[in-house]
């Protein structure tokens, strides 16, 4: 009220001030810049550096709505941090054997695990309240805003969980890593200032202190980290949030499906498999498009190859309008069918789909099928990845006579592959540090592998160009072949290159 009244006596006083013959020019002037530092404490936050004027950023949810019913798969994970927020439930219990309260967890793991569903479902576990910040937002280049950022996210978790009287509190503080990374020489006042402060705040959180505080963090670059941070009586309990398995992506699946109209074909099942090493948020965006498809088709129900258009989109990227010569199109199919025949027949019943349709940047590709999840690889694994990478260039050669610039990502990974082999000890070299190996040495060991396997590879489609010839014919007219379809393809011109040896 007093505000409103303020900026109605100020035009009248300029106007009293004109009539009695005043210069209002300066004073104009002066009440202009004192307009606009009054917009930008009121509006913005404050005048930048000036810490009672400091906006608040943290983002605060009183009352979360997920639980780790809501959360599907990952067992190991959600039983490891109940047994920690245990220590938060029964707290008087701990006081009665002495034991000092838990400070804080922190989650690791790649992006769209489920980090943060797990930090809400935490409170709600614990019945605290939820105080969520990212570490972006204590980020200022005016030195002390981190860190009574910092100092106002505890005291806000402290005052709105006595407001609703909650005897817990849990502070979430995502992306860790940009206020925790490993400090040194060059490191930057103000990052070290907001480290430290969080270092003090957790410090000071002690048994007896009512709400009790408890902070969990997220980061998927834990080695980034200071040892500051990681030390017991800090972060407690380090937690591995990893990509779900095919058990796990199918209950992910089966929740956020669930509220969707799914065909009798759709199996869920199939879908898990086909999804392998996507993460939770990836699963979500599946099931989503998927039914966006549906209902670009004006279809009452979501079917099996909506799933399949959403599981491309998702991997590769939108399909695009981008129109390629036949002459580009047949080239692109033989490099295709390349990789899918050598991966068709190192890795039995790998192919799911051949597609001639451009997605993100590709002009075609290949979606494997994983049979069964895979943690370790021995040498001849390896090999057969490096085939399969060689298989679209190796096709173009037998067809042209040459390559295209198409490989270039393909040699990469088989480049990658071949390091990955060295530096395992799993070449002819042994076990050994690269740092100790002349690069002649192992330049000619990577090209001594590289070689042995076109060769084997061009062998491989040397045999197989029939199938490439029918295939070819089937994706010009189609531009999808489904992996049934084209094992059927082998089998059958494999059974007639027997009969004509018999014969």
């Amino acid at each position: 009220m007093a505000k409103h009244i303020f900026w109605g006596i100020i035009p009248a006083l300029f106007i009293f001030f004109a009539f009695i013959g005043l210069n209002i020019g300066p004073l104009l002037f002066l009440t202009l810049i004192g307009g606009l530092a009054f917009y930008l404490t009121e509006k913005k936050g404050g005048i930048p550096g000036l810490h009672q004027e400091i906006k608040k950023k943290n983002h605060i949810v009183g009352k979360t709505i997920v639980t780790f019913e809501d959360i599907g798969g990952l067992e190991r994970t959600k039983q490891e941090l109940k047994e920690a927020l245990d220590f938060l439930i029964h707290s008087e219990e701990m006081k009665e054997y002495g034991i000092r309260p838990l400070k804080g967890i922190l989650m690791d793991g790649p992006p769209g695990t489920g980090k943060t569903l797990l930090a809400k479902a935490a409170a709600d576990y614990t019945g605290s309240v939820f105080v969520a910040s990212s570490g972006s937002e204590f980020i200022e280049m005016y030195v002390g805003v981190g860190a009574q950022r910092v100092r106002d996210l505890f005291k806000e978790a402290k005052t709105l969980a006595k407001k609703q009287q909650k005897n817990s509190a849990i502070i979430f503080i995502d992306e860790i890593d940009v206020i925790g990374g490993k400090r040194d020489a060059n490191s930057q006042r103000e990052y070290d200032q907001t480290l430290n402060q969080l270092l003090t705040e957790m410090d000071g959180i002690q048994s007896r202190d009512q709400p009790q505080i408890l902070v969990i963090a997220a980061t998927n670059r834990k080695d980034m980290l200071d040892p500051a941070l990681l030390r017991p009586g800090r972060f407690d309990r380090h937690i591995l949030v990893d990509l779900p398995d095919k058990n796990a992506r199918k209950k992910i699946l089966e929740i956020h499906t669930s509220n969707k109209p799914l065909a009798s074909d759709v199996d869920l099942n199939q879908i898990a498999i086909e999804t392998y090493q996507f993460s939770g948020a990836q699963l979500e965006s599946v099931a989503n498009e998927a039914a966006i498809y549906a209902m670009r088709d004006k279809s009452k129900e979501i079917k099996s190859k909506h799933f399949s258009s959403a599981i491309d989109k998702v991997i590769m990227g939108e399909q695009m309008d981008r129109t390629a010569s036949q002459q580009e199109k047949r080239r692109v199919a033989i490099h295709e069918l390349g990789h899918a025949i050598v991966a068709e027949n190192v890795k039995p019943g790998s192919i799911s789909q051949v597609a001639l349709r451009p997605r993100g940047q590709a002009l075609g590709y290949v979606r494997h099928n994983p049979q069964e999840e895979q943690y370790l690889h021995t040498r001849e694994s390896l090999e057969q990845q490096i085939m399969i990478a060689l298989g679209g260039s190796v096709a173009e050669e037998i067809f042209y006579g040459h390559r295209s610039t198409g490989s270039k990502n393909d040699f990469e990974q088989a480049l990658n592959l071949v390091n990955y082999l060295i530096d395992t000890g799993l070449t002819s070299l042994g076990i050994v540090n690269t740092n100790y190996i002349s690069k002649d040495k192992l330049e000619k060991e990577s090209n001594e592998i590289l070689n042995l396997l076109l060769q084997k590879t061009s062998n491989l489609l040397q045999s197989h160009k029939e199938v490439i010839v029918k295939a070819l014919e089937h994706l010009e007219n189609e531009e999808v072949l489904s992996g049934n379809e084209f094992r059927e393809m082998i089998r059958q011109l494999s059974n007639e290159t027997m009969i004509s040896q018999i014969g």
